[in-house]
């Protein structure tokens, strides 16, 4: 039985107070091990409020130093850290704000050799980090040795939040397929993004971590919670566990650096089902591609759509569209979630196919504004 020092039980007192929470929560909290990978601008806000609240083991990973481009929204860090290792910076700073948490660092960037040592002392796993690779790295190793995955991303004005591999539910495979080949990828670039949007994607990412290790609430397994903050809407989009993508049986490196593609001047746009529907209503020279498998299309397609799976976008050059597409078409184009169209989309941009439309949200979407 774990019991709280006098100082622990001044700190957790907010929590040990609050109906429906109280000891019992704080004492799984003090039990929980969590790794936070990327200690970067979604994994400073997490790790700020998991350090907080009292979770008793937190691992730290990431091979970075601070660089002042960080600080405009990285809150773990000010000007004297640059150039200071991320995790060791992390470390100090996180032990002063509670002496109750154990840290542990892990100044590497983690990969198909040591992610198996690295997860081994943790249940769950906060994925912070910021390109395709990693991520589906940490899912495969997640599905093999059964931990929790929670995932956040951002880009420029949006965000989201999931978690997976949840008391048998989905995947981030089931949910994003395949990764995209380093070759379909646009040049690697930093991208713009609002200062705040990190520090909010974060902090949710925290609180479904604290709701996963407590039992309270309603976790966000099985769905998708977007956010857009110059709308300041947010929505969910409920998936399910695909047989078909959630077995893994090793772990594949995927080479791939980034998955920051080179959005400058970009003219694609994000369109919702509603305004798919509206469009193609009102012109019909508008052209729809499916860029899923040959058997996800078979379950359920937008018809009429000509179907090119993003494999085959691997190779630019070689992409077999339809004669009657040209660069100056209207191409929407679609997936499961909205992620590999966004693929297909810059691959088509960079080669100078100028008005492109990626369905936010693809099928589930889709349907769900179809059901």
């Amino acid at each position: 039985m774990i019991d709280f020092s006098p100082t622990e039980i001044e700190h957790y007192q907010r929590h040990l107070s609050l109906s429906g929470f109280g000891e019992i929560a704080q004492k799984k909290l003090k039990e929980a091990k969590v790794l936070v990978v990327g200690a970067g601008g979604l994994g400073s806000p997490a790790l700020k409020y998991l350090v907080a609240a009292g979770v008793g083991r937190i691992g730290i990973v990431d091979d970075d130093r601070v660089e002042k481009s960080n600080l405009q929204r990285q809150i773990l860090f000010d000007c004297k850290d640059v150039g200071k290792s991320k995790t060791k910076v992390a470390i100090s700073k996180l032990s002063e704000m509670n002496p109750h948490v154990k840290l542990e660092s892990f100044p590497v960037r983690i990969n198909a050799e040591n992610i198996e040592s690295i997860l081994h002392s943790y249940s769950i796993v906060l994925d912070g980090s910021d390109n395709f690779a990693t991520r589906f790295l940490i899912n495969d190793a997640c599905v093999l040795f059964d931990k929790i995955l929670i995932h956040g991303s951002i880009f420029e004005f949006t965000g989201q939040v999931s978690v997976f591999n949840f008391l048998g539910g989905p995947t981030y495979r089931c949910l994003f397929g395949e990764p995209p080949t380093d070759k379909a990828l646009s040049p690697c670039s930093e991208v713009g993004v609002l200062g705040v949007l990190p520090g909010l994607i974060g902090t949710i990412m925290a609180t479904e971590t604290i709701k996963v290790i407590t039992g309270i609430g309603d976790v966000l397994s099985g769905k998708l919670w977007l956010y857009d903050a110059l709308s300041q809407q947010s929505r969910i989009i409920k998936f399910v566990r695909d047989p078909n993508l959630s077995e893994v049986k090793n772990l594949s490196v995927i080479d791939s650096n980034c998955e920051l593609m080179n959005r400058e001047n970009s003219t694609i746009s994000e369109i919702s089902p509603s305004q798919m529907k509206s469009m193609l209503k009102k012109d019909n020279r508008y052209w729809v591609l499916d860029v899923r498998e040959k058997w996800e299309r078979e379950i359920q397609c937008i018809e009429p759509s000509t179907h090119i799976p993003l494999g085959e976008f691997s190779d630019p050059k070689r992409i077999k569209l339809p004669k009657e597409i040209s660069k100056n078409s209207s191409i929407i184009i679609y997936c499961k979630a909205g992620v590999r169209s966004r693929t297909a989309c810059e691959v088509l941009f960079s080669l100078g196919y100028e008005n492109l439309f990626n369905l936010r949200g693809g099928m589930i979407e889709w349907e769900e504004n179809n059901s």
